[in-house]
């Protein structure tokens, strides 16, 4: 089964601004790929993809990472990097069935709109890369998730067991750039209503009010291959 549902959780380390593992079920279980960390090859241009024109003057919260003290955790370890690179933020993964995700430590109530320029520098195209909202904790929060082979889905951590909300598993999609192209990532978190965006084509809706305020953030994951670098730029709150 392609893009089979998480069902498991576990959590590995926690900070204000998190970056964590959790284990996915996979048809098989392969061992982790040992692959070297890839000097990221694109680097996005800052500004280069505006917010969507309603929004553009209810930014509650922008970064295009040009800052390296603006608040995302800066992990550098031998399976995975969190951090500050190349004029955005890498997301390196080498471990299979896993995803790791970081925050910048806010705090947001009521309804948001989180947009991010998202490129694949290297890695399998069978990943998943997307928007955090309403997280409340380790445990607790929504994520709005495409893949560099066009599949996408929301989902739901709560008490450290994720749910997929919009469809059973991650569903084939039109509207994702596929490979290594660069997709503009919009996730709306509107009380209780959730809607995903991929280059400003709907991909993924889904209705849940477990969760109505919290950090936003970021998550890259890898099924049965290892080794997804991810460079995302241009991170975008706004109020509706």
């Amino acid at each position: 089964m392609k893009k089979a549902l998480l069902v498991i959780v576990m959590l590995v380390a926690a900070s204000l601004a998190c970056s964590l593992l959790s284990p996915k079920v996979s048809p098989t279980n392969n061992p982790p790929v040992e692959i070297q960390p890839t000097s990221a090859q694109v680097q996005p241009t800052a500004g280069q993809i505006q917010p969507t024109v309603q929004f553009q003057n209810n930014i509650l919260f922008s970064d295009d990472f040009a800052n390296s003290g603006s608040g995302w955790d800066q992990v550098n370890e031998d399976y995975k990097i969190t951090d500050y690179a190349n004029g955005g933020y890498r997301m390196w993964l080498t471990e299979t069935q896993y995803d790791i995700w970081a925050n910048p430590g806010k705090s947001f109530s009521g309804p948001v709109s989180i947009e991010v320029d998202a490129t694949k520098t290297a890695g399998p195209d069978n990943n998943d890369f997307g928007i955090i909202c309403n997280y409340q904790d380790v445990e607790n929060f929504y994520v709005g998730l495409i893949s560099s082979d066009g599949y996408a889905v929301i989902s739901k951590v709560e008490a450290g067991t994720t749910t997929y909300l919009s469809s059973e598993q991650m569903e084939p999609v039109d509207g994702i750039n596929p490979g290594s192209a660069t997709n503009h990532i919009r996730f709306e978190c509107n009380n209780g209503e959730l809607s995903l965006y991929a280059n400003s084509k709907q991909v993924a809706t889904a209705n849940d009010s477990s969760f109505s305020s919290g950090d936003v953030g970021l998550q890259v994951g890898t099924f049965d291959e290892g080794g997804v670098d991810m460079l995302f730029d241009n991170f975008l709150v706004l109020k509706p």
